[in-house]
């Protein structure tokens, strides 16, 4: 986890300026998975209901035929002198049918998530983005920046044009990510192109500012750029997918003020009530120097001594080796008796021939 203590302001044209404070919600731990708990539940809820007509698959009169005719019970199509006339209708399996289960507008659309659960995946979000690795697993180019997390002056708030917003990526070498963003724009594969949704392409980088002076009509046009506020962080803008690391540009206002919306581990936040940050569940992480410490090491117990495996006790009768261990004659024993019998066949097989008169050649 991060933890720099400062973090470097930057102007709009790109100069690193005075430094501030690290919030301590970068500090906060990195929980991937309930990220992605809220995150599938929370981005339910924009789904609008969908159902099938009621009335598919039943707008005509059909009766069962019933027993006795050689043809199964399914209702059928009453009348005569077309091809329709006696074919079965209504089941799922029938041509002109009803769908299995027919969709119902009143399904559960909507999820509630816990309001503790939200806020730790926010925070968990927030602290993955002033990571590098993380951002950088995400696909964000973010290879000339000066910094991240990526903190510019409030100067920013103020940008009216798209131009000036551009020119100032440019200047803060992040423009990079909204090319990236701009040339992978291209046709959705399936029927979303039909249904407003065309294209698709990648995240770019993500504004947050604290005051809107026309920061949000000078960004609003950048492919692949979005804004939020940061009174109201937004968990799919901050970990698109379900995946951490977004690529953000703070204002010095907003970065300066998650101290106030979160709070830190010795003081509760001032803007929601009765909330703390979360904390790790283990301040030491690695796991074999924690475990090879002097301090645990000398109030374990001792290794105990190798203990003794009993082999399975074999019947002599049946296994060769274990016989030869207890009676090594046992060999000689065995290959004399083979000797024997087969001497015995070899007499008795001359004795039947010197009977029957016959000669060896």
């Amino acid at each position: 986890m991060s933890c720099r203590p400062l973090v470097t302001v930057f102007s709009d044209e790109g100069q690193p300026g005075n430094p501030t404070k690290l919030p301590a919600v970068f500090k906060a731990p990195i929980r991937s998975d309930l990220v992605q708990f809220v995150h599938t539940n929370i981005r339910k809820n924009k789904r609008q209901p969908y159902a099938v007509s009621s009335r598919a698959g039943h707008q005509t009169s059909a009766e069962s035929w019933g027993t006795g005719r050689a043809v199964a019970r399914i209702p059928r199509v009453r009348g005569g002198g077309t091809h329709r006339s006696g074919q079965a209708a209504f089941g799922n399996m029938c041509r002109a049918g009803r769908m299995f289960a027919p969709t119902k507008t009143w399904r559960r659309w909507h999820r509630k998530v816990n309001v503790n659960q939200r806020r730790y995946a926010i925070c968990s979000a927030v602290a993955a983005t002033g990571l590098p690795a993380l951002v950088m697993a995400r696909g964000h180019r973010i290879d000339n920046i000066g910094e991240v997390p990526l903190v510019v002056s409030n100067s920013i708030e103020k940008l009216s044009k798209t131009k000036e917003a551009v020119k100032l990526l440019k200047a803060l070498n992040a423009y990079a990510d909204v090319e990236k963003s701009k040339a992978s724009r291209k046709l959705r594969p399936g029927k979303g192109k039909m249904r407003n949704r065309r294209f698709v392409q990648r995240k770019g980088p993500l504004i947050i500012y604290n005051e809107d002076h026309g920061i949000t009509r000078a960004f609003r046009n950048l492919p692949g750029v979005d804004l939020l506020k940061v009174d109201c962080l937004n968990l799919l803008l901050l970990a698109p997918g379900g995946h951490l690391g977004r690529f953000c540009v703070w204002s010095q206002g907003a970065f300066e003020k998650l101290d106030a919306l979160y709070g830190t581990w010795r003081k509760k936040s001032t803007l929601k009530k009765d909330y703390g940050l979360p904390r790790p569940k283990m301040i030491q992480t690695d796991l074999s120097r924690l475990i090879n410490s002097d301090e645990i090491q000398k109030v374990i117990r001792p290794i105990k001594p190798k203990a003794k495996h009993f082999s399975q006790k074999k019947n002599p009768l049946k296994n060769l080796n274990v016989m030869l261990r207890l009676n090594p004659y046992t060999k000689s024993f065995r290959r004399n008796q083979l000797l024997l019998e087969r001497r015995r066949r070899k007499e008795k097989a001359e004795l039947l021939e010197k009977k029957r008169g016959l000669k060896k050649d």
